[in-house]
């Protein structure tokens, strides 16, 4: 985290935070599903499950990474479903339910301290929550103390936000308008500009070399690390507009804090930004989407 702020403090935001969007996730968890199966499915092949084993999903959100891997270890295998927000473990209990999954237990745990026992599972799934971490070492100690020997861990984290225009023109649009100027918990407030690492963030473990430095730091062996490229597709600018203020709170309550005019000239200009990307299709916009994958060994 950057010097000077108070880790408890931005802890309890980062969950408030995330508790508010929980709803707006679960609203729209077929359309998540969908849009992160290109990397789930990479980590369910990384990890390969089987079945009998236990498995791990840490900062599970809606959960869908990790119902793929219940479904693998059927028979006698368990889904262990966690996250840190009681709005987003509720969210996948409603997955599982949907989807007849039996075999899942749901706890809420912390990424950097695990409430369960040494070398207690056979296998972690983490995506998109370790860049979160406001002490991502701990974070991976503690996953590689949980995992049973040669157990396997696979997670992925936001390549850099040139990676990632679908994430990175509202908040651009906001910076360029003078509407935030200190940088966001969620989202760096430049896109242009490189993620703090020492900060947690949508960037934060996004420079080469960093995944494979933080897992061989905290012990584990066998570390391959690539990139999955895939798209977020919307039908309408309007339906871009709403999922961004709906699941990043960090825009919608700076969006929420702005009088109607600005309101519409910081709409506008995310529509000249996102012009671009406009198919053919209509209204319709497709924008690339880049996330990096990792896997290892305990």
């Amino acid at each position: 985290m950057t010097t000077g702020e108070d880790p408890v403090e931005m802890r309890a935001e980062l969950l408030e935070r995330w508790e508010r969007s929980a709803p707006y996730w679960n609203a729209r968890r077929e359309r998540m599903r969908k849009f992160g199966m290109p990397v789930s499915e990479w980590m369910i092949e990384a990890v390969s499950p089987q079945p009998g084993q236990r498995v791990l999903e840490l900062a599970a959100g809606i959960g869908d990474t990790g119902l793929l891997a219940a479904e693998r270890v059927r028979p006698g295998g368990t889904l262990v479903s966690s996250d840190a927000t009681e709005g987003m473990l509720e969210a996948a209990q409603a997955r599982a339910k949907e989807l007849g999954a039996d075999n899942v237990e749901f706890l809420r745990l912390e990424l950097e301290w695990i409430d369960l026992p040494t070398a207690s599972v056979d296998a972690v799934l983490c995506r998109w929550g370790l860049m979160l971490a406001l002490d991502p070492e701990a974070a991976l100690t503690e996953t590689r103390r949980v995992l049973r020997p040669g157990g396997r861990i696979a997670l992925a984290v936001w390549d850099g936000p040139e990676h990632n225009p679908w994430a990175t023109v509202p908040i651009r649009a906001l910076v360029e308008l003078g509407h935030m100027a200190a940088p966001d918990p969620v989202a760096p407030p430049d896109p242009a500009a490189p993620p703090d690492p020492a900060a947690p963030g949508m960037f934060a473990l996004s420079a080469p070399g960093r995944l494979t430095q933080l897992l061989q730091g905290a012990g584990f062996t066998e570390v391959v690390v690539d990139a999955v490229d895939f798209e977020a597709s919307y039908d309408s600018f309007d339906a871009y507009f709403e999922e961004q203020r709906d699941l990043s709170r960090g825009f919608g309550d700076a969006v929420a804090g702005l009088s109607g005019a600005d309101r519409d000239a910081v709409r506008s200009r995310i529509a000249e930004l996102a012009a671009p990307f406009v198919s053919g299709e209509g209204a319709a916009l497709r924008m690339p989407a880049r996330s990096l994958v990792a896997s290892a060994s305990a």
